[in-house]
């Protein structure tokens, strides 16, 4: 008498492999282009959908491939990347990876709304990987230049540059408090400013406001002119303008004056 019959064997279901994370990668040096496509797709879980030679491509194609993450570089020809990124941002994380050093471009850059800063040289191709994947997840990373950069001497905003320049976090609160400190510097907040300075005394022009911030906040011509992307002959225009209008002689009596920290009657303003 024959027993039952064996049971069936188990069916294996094969698992779906995950969906790829989709990069843009917009450099105008085709060997870097290529070097990073190369590495990028040589990877799991990573796929190449576009390259781009300059910000208006990469936000056609960012348009067009809705990426996880955008890789872009800061100085192109045409559109370049700071232009561009307004537009990408609205479309996906924007990873800046490039060779600018510059603070005031790094700094520009988080006002802009990139959600981190490589600069080559300063990381291997596993941490870049690593940055890709934290970005696409609501991180942050920067690298130890763009870190020091937005070290601006407050403890809130010195500790979460040098943790974001070690490893990738998670958490969107350490990039959004690098953004404030970022736009509270470049306005030339001090934890000392009188709580209100009536500025409209002084009848500075928009663009001569922004510099006379600037001023404040301690920049040289040369680094005022790079953040406002004018000449330095244009910014030594306007700040004469300025110590006219300030009846100042100097910038250090210039910036008592705004930050109405100037001793005396001088520090309400000019009638």
């Amino acid at each position: 008498m024959q027993g039952p019959p064996p049971p069936p064997a188990p069916t294996t279901v094969p698992t779906p492999p995950s969906t790829p994370l989709r990069v843009i990668v917009a450099d105008d040096n085709p060997v870097v282009r290529a070097g990073l496509t190369a590495l990028l797709s040589g990877r799991p879980g990573i796929t190449v959908v576009a390259e781009a030679a300059d910000g208006g491509a990469a936000c056609e194609a960012a348009e067009h491939h809705r990426p996880d993450v955008v890789l872009l570089d800061v100085r192109m020809p045409g559109m370049d990347g700071l232009s561009a990124l307004p537009r990408l941002v609205r479309l996906a994380p924007v990873l800046m990876l490039t060779y600018s050093r510059e603070s005031e471009i790094v700094q520009e850059c988080l006002r802009r709304g990139a959600s981190g800063y490589l600069v080559h040289g300063e990381f291997t191709a596993d941490q870049l990987l690593a940055a890709v994947r934290a970005v696409k997840e609501g991180g942050a990373h920067f690298t130890s230049t763009a870190a020091g950069a937005l070290g601006l001497g407050s403890a809130r905003a010195h500790a979460p540059s040098a943790e974001i320049a070690n490893r990738c976090t998670s958490s969107a609160e350490a990039l959004s408090q690098l953004q404030l400190n970022v736009a509270q510097s470049s306005s030339g907040w001090t934890a000392g400013r009188p709580a209100a300075v009536d500025r409209a005394r002084f009848r500075l022009s928009a663009r001569e406001a922004e510099i006379m911030d600037l001023i404040a906040s301690g920049m040289t011509n040369h680094q005022i002119a790079a953040a406002c992307f004018i000449s330095e002959k244009t910014v030594k225009n306007h700040i004469n303008r300025i110590f006219a209008k300030l009846h100042s002689t100097s910038r250090a009596e210039a910036a008592a004056k705004w930050l109405g920290t100037a001793p005396g009657p001088s520090s309400r303003g000019v009638g």
